[in-house]
């Protein structure tokens, strides 16, 4: 993405007003649309720099507008989300995606298929005090996790186009899920409706995990007082996180023991521990997420796939509160096995052979094929057609699109960006009657290189750092950190920053003002 991106905020109301001020207080906030005509005059008054419109077409039709966030009602969000996913806009959608699984399979198909970042705001992920609880829960400082609670209870806003459990539960739902990193085995929900025969004013949802864990989510708009608790109890160490407190008592651990004497357990008590961590708004954390995926192409915390996965485990306990809290399994369908099997998604047409390793949360779409020996990294994205293999390494959180095969001899280190078609190589004098995979030369391409549509790199040769290799280049040498090279053969035509914009005169990147001096290979950032 070139310059600043654009902005359109669909839905100005409740939410909406919170998601308008942060876009416009990052600079990008180009276009508010809402059908209330009263509602965008107020907004008018309050940002004069930015322009209004009352119709979705007028979003469509604007080229300038790169990505649309949309808070709306959420039985809107799968035809808004689709008609924006078909004129290339990147998206943020407020939870929940949607309100049916095939409609979020189809607008995660639809970005897929555009190229187009796809994020759900599940706000809760982007909170510096879970984004620290999430990393002590992986680092191990808890220990294993038994069991996981979440209170989310208020007096009010009482909604009627949605429950509670829809309203409220989104959130603990993601939260949970990303620290038992696997789906639940069943679900249940019990709840009450008082104000109303229909809708459900308190749950209580229950869910049991191949692995043993435990967990319950309770949450309701008729409380006396306001309580956001999320506790996870470890064999190590107990942490709360209470969004009530003031910012230093927010995340608490609990470092307690169990001792066992003559066959009993005792409880051996310990001090709460404060957790030290910078304060910031989650909102505008998550908005920043969303512009740094647009730009910089990589995958959110909560993509569509994880939106998904939410939305399975809503489904599922609407359907156990509705049959009076019977315990419902949550199938084994492709999406599901894959991510409590395996921690990753192959789609059914894809061959993953014996001898091929997959990182967790990696995703290897329709006719794509991993061979043996293959290391895949951690939160890569293979898309339709791809052959990684034999003996490949490729590094964490990489994007390689539509028919590009990684042949044997080629590394490509974390977060390497391959454009359609693009094309590698592994020996300089092929031919056909003549043996010569043993004189297979080496391509090595550097952390955070991107490789344009169609491009080809020629064996031999390594790409640097951040480089960037325009569409249909062939290059021929090696290409140094953050290089911007283009034509055939390849030629250096300037630098690039970290960001993937063209550095100006001075090394300095016109977007985020990174700067940058020269180093014995390329550039380095100062």
């Amino acid at each position: 993405m070139n310059g600043t991106p654009s902005i359109c905020v669909i839905g100005s109301g409740y939410w909406g007003k919170n998601l308008i001020r942060n876009f416009h207080a990052l600079g990008v906030l180009k276009l508010i649309c809402d059908k209330d005509e009263a509602s965008l005059e107020r907004f008018r008054e309050q940002y004069p720099d930015v322009e209004t419109s009352l119709a979705l077409s007028d979003v469509l039709a604007r080229q300038d507008i790169a990505g649309v966030v949309i808070s709306t009602p959420a039985e809107t969000h799968y035809p808004i989300a689709r008609e924006c996913l078909l004129a290339g806009k990147h998206l943020l959608v407020e939870k929940p995606l949607t309100l049916d699984e095939s409609e979020a399979e189809e607008l995660i198909g639809l970005a897929e298929k555009k190229g187009v970042t796809l994020m759900v705001g599940h706000l809760l992920q982007y909170h510096p005090v879970f984004v620290k609880l999430k990393q002590l829960a992986h680092d191990g400082e808890l220990g294993r996790i038994h069991y996981i609670y979440s209170h989310r209870l208020n007096l009010g806003k009482i909604r009627r186009e949605e429950n509670i459990f829809w309203s409220f539960a989104p959130h603990d739902i993601s939260m949970l899920l990303s620290l038992a990193g696997e789906m639940p085995e069943t679900v249940s929900t019990t709840g009450g409706n008082y104000l109303h025969e229909k809708i459900a004013d308190v749950t209580v949802t229950h869910m049991n995990f191949s692995s043993g864990l435990k967990a319950h989510i309770f949450v309701s708009w008729l409380h006396p007082f306001k309580e956001q608790k999320f506790v996870v109890v470890g064999d190590r160490k107990m942490a709360v996180f209470d969004d009530t407190l003031p910012w230093e008592d927010k995340l608490l651990l609990y470092p307690h023991q169990i001792r066992w004497e003559g066959n009993l357990p005792v409880p051996d008590k310990a001090e709460a521990e404060r957790v030290a961590i910078p304060q910031s708004e989650p909102l505008k954390s998550e908005c920043a997420h969303f512009l740094e995926c647009m730009a910089e192409g990589r995958s959110p915390i909560t993509d569509g796939d994880e939106g998904l996965r939410v939305l399975k485990v809503l489904k599922r306990g609407q359907e156990s509160l509705d049959d009076g809290g019977c315990e419902k399994s949550v199938e084994s369908g492709g999406e599901e096995r894959a991510f409590v099997g395996k921690n990753y998604f192959v789609h059914e047409t894809a061959i993953i052979d014996p001898g091929a390793s997959v990182g967790k949360e990696s995703k290897i779409w329709h006719f794509s094929h991993i061979m043996g020996g293959t290391t895949l990294g951690q939160a890569c994205k293979i898309g339709q057609n791809v052959v990684i293999g034999p003996d490949v390494t490729v590094g964490d959180r990489c994007k390689i699109q539509n028919n590009v095969s990684v042949y044997k001899g080629v590394t490509l280190e974390d977060e390497v960006f391959c454009g359609p078609s693009m094309v590698f190589t592994n020996v300089y004098n092929p031919r056909a009657h003549i043996a010569r995979m043993h004189e297979i030369r080496e391509t090595l391409v550097r952390k955070g290189a991107t490789l344009g549509a169609n491009c080809t790199v020629v064996c031999g040769n390594t790409i640097g750092r951040y480089a960037f290799v325009g569409a249909g280049a062939v290059v021929t040498k090696d290409v140094p950190d953050h290089a911007m090279v283009m034509g055939n053969p390849a030629f250096q035509a300037g630098w690039v920053c970290e960001c993937g914009n063209k550095l100006d005169d001075d090394l300095t990147c016109p977007v985020c003002s990174a700067r940058y001096g020269q180093a014995e290979s390329g550039l380095r950032k100062v």
